[in-house]
């Protein structure tokens, strides 16, 4: 996600407060000379301020007040985000204060949102699943600290950690494994398609490589597991377990796991962020316990009222109250200071909670995205979905909690400690996001300071809190971890900018474990960070070959996980096909060409061409540019020379040693801030 970090803040508390007070001048009372009635007037807008305020404060209660405030609001931010129509539900104190549509379902054929108007709740279904797997808990057919294995029927978890995987780690986002998005496909070819869930599974099963429990990623397998085991232990297929025990004692008459005829017809249409129109969307597995859900705003209305009256509506005790208790405190956290995840809900963006306690969670398929937000305390819960994938809801959440939560207590600045050389060598190297494999942070220490550099947010000077706690120049927390060796092993970054919010990163350890590559070697230090990330291996007996050569396959092999989206199986294919794009004749058996793996590397990083470089050796004319983008950006290996006039042999036709290919990728996907030619 992407979000600035710069509050915006409205002044709509203020216009508001002018309104109510001009209409309570207007009532009947004694004439007054216009002096007093002056200094009466200011003492009574005063009066009616304060009191409004106060009422405001407390959070929403008056239906006009509400929809005085969300209807600009919807009404500014939908055309920010080119939002075509969204919904928008409030309760509070038991009842329904708003319910309420904005714009077009179907922008075409001009049909409003409405109350019964059907979306992809998204992840959103997470908190639904969760509610399953408690109300076995309540049941006593799940043990939340048992092995997940006795839920499953046999179905088996690879583990390498010795420690078993429980159904708590799963909802709590601390499953350990190693490729949470193993199991996120998603494509309109999935609508009509009925796939089970136990098959998938048994040909998509990632690997528990850390203790379960010891560090937050954000998991869809760990969610699409948990349904399973919910499916499972009922006895029943999930999506009717999910209608008869959860959505049926709710009312939810429009609400499914799976796609219906009914729903579908009443679905809104799906945009891109530039209005563009969108197929729908379906999931593989069929049932998708992590995402699948379709809803309506009056049904989701009824899943608000039961989450903040303890588990019960009407006559229904869905959940016991200390197992909802459970969905609504923080389980997982970053640092003391930094929660992360509940039972099924989450805590982002903790500096717009105005030191309420918030969960929330939201959901994303392309073209549609929802929130749900919680103030459990308040008695208060607002939901929201909309027809196109952009972070509208978020700058919704923050203008809510300050027109109605704002901040009770300003924050203390906190209190610096100086971070010595020999201190900070714990903290320095190479991590990569447990989550999305390309994001990866180095820390180093510069000028007296911890600093921390990746693709996504830049580089950036830290200030030491605590020994597990550091700030940012803009403010933002990061905060390590130890892992089971006692020492530091991951850290976390609280800004909303760059995709840090969604998994906390591993330190990897760099070492030298290939004899055949010496001390002194200029590409030592690539082949390392490659080796330590897991892209590249030896071939056998501590040797690495760096004078060997690749075929054009194992090259792209290499290429798309130094890339690192393979991890999400619906881009691997999109990536493959665009990373050989405008290479004539390949083919993976083919020896590996230096101008040919410059154009594999460019036609996934799209680094700007540089018209200065000029290639002194035979170059094919489909090669040029994407060599003039890799030099122009310093993505070259130690032997090749930039002159000053921006000549470069670059041996293009020679074959790429495997030392080089090293070099060049450690430099596109690991190096954060690229010389340029001209410099």
């Amino acid at each position: 996600m992407k979000w600035n970090n710069q509050k915006v803040k409205t002044a709509f508390l203020l216009v508001s407060t002018g309104a109510l007070t001009a209409a309570t001048l207007m009532g009947n009372g004694p004439l007054l000379p216009k002096a007093a009635a002056s200094d009466s007037t200011k003492l009574a807008a005063m009066a009616s301020s304060a009191a409004l305020s106060a009422s405001i404060h407390s959070g929403p209660s008056d239906v006009q007040e509400l929809l005085k405030f969300a209807d600009p609001l919807f009404a500014d931010k939908m055309k920010k985000y080119n939002v075509v129509g969204s919904n928008f539900v409030v309760v509070k104190d038991g009842k329904v204060l708003v319910n309420k549509g904005y714009g077009y379902a179907n922008k075409e054929q001009q049909i409003p949102v409405d109350s019964q108007t059907v979306f992809q709740i998204a992840s959103i279904s997470k908190t639904f699943t969760a509610l399953a797997a408690m109300q076995l808990v309540d049941e006593g057919k799940i043990n939340l600290s048992h092995n997940i294995e006795e839920y499953l029927g046999g179905l088996k978890i690879p583990n390498q950690t010795g420690k078993p995987l429980t159904m708590f780690d799963l909802l709590t986002y601390t499953s350990g494994v190693d490729q949470p998005d193993i199991t996120t496909y998603t494509s309109p070819e999935y609508v009509k398609q009925d796939i089970p869930t136990r098959d998938f599974l048994k040909k998509h099963m990632p690997t528990v490589v850390r203790p379960p429990g010891e560090a937050y990623v954000y998991d869809n397998f760990g969610f699409l597991l948990a349904g399973y085991a919910v499916e499972n232990m009922s006895g029943m297929r999930f999506d009717q377990y999910m209608k008869k025990n959860i959505f049926e004692p709710l009312g939810m008459k429009s609400t499914s796991v799976r796609f219906t005829p009914d729903l579908l017809a009443r679905m809104a249409s799906h945009y891109s962020p530039a209005g563009e129109f969108q197929p729908v969307y379906g999931h593989a597995p069929t049932d998708g316990p992590q995402g699948s859900i379709l809803s309506t705003g009056e049904d989701m209305a009824n899943y608000l009222l039961m989450q903040l009256q303890n588990g019960k509506y009407g006559d229904h005790q869905l959940v016991s109250p200390q197992s909802l208790k459970q969905m609504h405190t923080y389980q997982t956290y970053a640092e003391p200071s930094v929660p992360i995840a509940t039972v099924g809900f989450e805590g982002f963006y903790k500096e717009l909670m105005n030191g309420h306690h918030v969960v929330l969670k939201g959901g994303n398929m392309p073209g549609h995205s929802s929130l749900m937000v919680l103030i459990p305390e308040k008695n208060t819960g607002f939901y929201m979905s909309y027809n196109n994938d952009t972070n509208m809801s978020l700058e919704i959440y923050e203008e809510f909690m300050d027109h109605y939560f704002p901040e009770t207590a300003s924050n203390p600045k906190p209190v610096f400690v100086e971070l010595s050389k020999e201190e900070a060598k714990s903290y320095t190297g190479l991590y990569q996001n447990t989550r999305v494999f390309s994001i990866r942070t180095r820390f180093a220490y510069e000028n007296g300071r911890l600093t921390m550099e990746d693709s996504t947010t830049g580089k950036h000077t830290l200030k030491k809190i605590n020994d597990l706690l550091f700030q940012d120049e803009l403010g933002n927390k990061v905060t390590f971890k130890k892992g089971a060796n006692g020492q530091l092993q991951y850290f976390y970054y609280t800004s909303q900018i760059g995709l840090g919010v969604v998994a906390e990163s591993q330190k990897m350890e760099v070492t030298s474990p290939f004899t055949d590559v010496p001390a002194s070697s200029k590409y030592r230090a690539h082949i390392d960070n490659l080796h330590a990330l897991g892209l590249i291996q030896g071939i056998g007996g501590n040797r690495f070959d760096p004078q060997g050569t690749m075929t054009q396959g194992q090259f792209a092999d290499l290429l798309i996980r130094s890339h690192g989206w393979y991890m999400f199986p619906d881009m691997v294919d999109a990536n493959q096909q665009q990373m050989i794009k405008d290479i004539p004749g390949y083919s993976r058996s083919k020896p590996l060409t230096r101008q040919v793996a410059a154009v594999m590397i460019q036609n996934l990083k799209q680094l700007q061409v540089n018209t200065r470089v000029t290639l002194t050796d035979p170059t094919d004319p489909w090669a040029v540019e994407a060599i003039q983008g890799l030099i122009g950006s310093g993505v070259v290996d130690p032997d090749t020379r930039i002159q000053q006039d921006g000549s470069v042999h670059f041996r293009s036709k020679q074959l790429l040693l495997r030392q080089e290919a090293c070099a060049l990728l450690d430099k596109a996907f690991n190096y954060y801030t690229l010389p340029l030619a001209s410099k």
